[in-house]
């Protein structure tokens, strides 16, 4: 099988979602099926082209198990969503250049969205080489967007409403993360003349490179955390995620010197959060750290936050979380009940999950697994085999061959 991928990331960028398509085109290349990346130059980190890459803004090159394509990514202000927005625009013309004038033949393929425009440059892609089109929702857009109150133009609403039912309707199959993604978007293709097919696999994660370690890290060594208990929210400091939880917890546990709170990313909240930890002596905020010490990074906390406003659980899946899971870490979940990441934490022990944006019943969870290292132990390990088990890139590599194999001989 040959495949054709248009990603906005890709290692060794260092968006999550890079790492996961990575992982997925290595573990196909395993298997023996080859693949064409369609991608950006690395620069999510500091949201500027990284060193050693600049200068073509179109490069070709070879990966492990097929070829890559980078283009420039017009990298913008995270604050403005009107520049990011051309700045996706742009990236995804170029993107479909490359796609539809990429070499095949190709079995299928695969465009992830966000950004949603991603979408378009899969199905010209799909209609140049003949093959059908397997759209990879992240995160269902416009509606987080919507949610959150960063879109609140209705035109505007309307217009990414519009674009969304138009990548749906020319997709022959919507891959997503999970039921409540599932069935978030199987609600809206259902009065299509032609639905697309609606297939859940599951983001996998790399359980061989993450795996439980020894508390005491070089990392909490340069943090000055010492021994205390460290709560850690790692991820994206954005408008989906509850944040001033964690500004309410440090406030409330400014006596307690055994609870440390450290919040490890960047977005547009991290001006906030760093202001905030400012007046927070058990608050520490940092940036993004280098690829190769995520393990340690995951490795210092002794419980995990996933930390998701309210009514966005139906519509995104935090990847973090599961590899908090893999590092054998528990979490404490902030999130909708009876969505995916809390459904996860209840049924593997891995955890507690709360309400979103109540503060109390996040206060009380951090104070319960402070008080109880042992319990924290067991819950880590409970998380680590429930990952260990069901998340595999060889399990969700061979989910997409079956899904490619079934829209080829349907």
């Amino acid at each position: 099988m040959r495949l054709l991928v248009v990603t906005p990331h890709f290692q060794p960028d260092t968006a999550p979602t890079g790492d996961v398509v990575a992982m997925v085109v290595e573990a196909l290349g395993q298997m023996g099926h080859e693949t064409h990346v369609v991608t950006s130059l690395p620069w999510y980190g500091d949201h500027a082209v990284a060193d050693g890459w600049q200068g073509s803004p179109w490069r070709t090159g070879r990966h492990d198990h097929g070829t890559i394509t980078r283009l420039h990514p017009f990298p913008t202000d995270k604050k403005s969503l009107v520049a990011r927005s051309l700045g996706f625009i742009g990236f995804s013309a170029l993107a479909a250049g490359a796609a539809v004038g990429a070499k095949g033949p190709f079995e299928a393929v695969l465009a992830l969205s966000p950004p949603l425009t991603l979408g378009v440059a899969g199905w010209l892609a799909a209609e140049r080489h003949r093959c059908p089109l397997i759209l990879d929702i992240q995160d269902v857009f416009p509606d987080v967007a919507i949610q959150v109150g960063a879109i609140t133009s209705p035109p505007l609403i309307d217009l990414f409403r519009h674009l969304e039912r138009f990548c749906y309707r020319r997709a022959a199959a919507v891959r997503v993360l999970s039921d409540d993604l599932a069935d978030n978007v199987g609600a809206k293709v259902s009065r299509m003349r032609r639905p697309p097919r609606v297939e859940v696999i599951p983001n996998p994660v790399d359980t061989g490179a993450l795996t439980p370690a020894n508390r005491d890290t070089a990392y909490r060594r340069e943090l000055g955390l010492g021994d205390a208990t460290v709560f850690m929210y790692a991820g994206n400091l954005g408008h989906s995620q509850s944040l001033d939880l964690v500004i309410e917890a440090a406030r409330r546990h400014a006596h307690r010197s055994d609870i440390a709170y450290l919040v490890n990313g960047g977005g547009v909240m991290a001006d906030h959060m760093a202001r905030a930890a400012a007046d927070l002596p058990n608050l520490t905020v940092v940036g993004y750290q280098p690829p190769t010490r995520v393990p340690e990074v995951l490795a210092t906390a002794d419980a995990h936050l996933v930390l998701l406003k309210a009514g966005l659980g139906a519509s995104s899946v935090p990847s973090k979380a599961f590899s908090a899971l893999a590092a054998g870490r528990p979490l404490i979940a902030a999130i909708d009940p009876g969505t995916e990441v809390a459904n996860v934490v209840n049924e593997a022990g891995a955890g507690m999950a709360v309400p979103p944006d109540d503060t109390d019943a996040f206060v009380a969870a951090v104070e319960r697994l402070a008080d109880d290292p042992g319990g924290r132990l067991a819950m880590g390990e409970s998380g680590r085999a429930w990952i260990t088990k069901r998340r595999s890139p060889a399990a969700v590599a061979e989910a997409f061959a079956a899904l490619v194999e079934d829209l080829r001989s349907g």
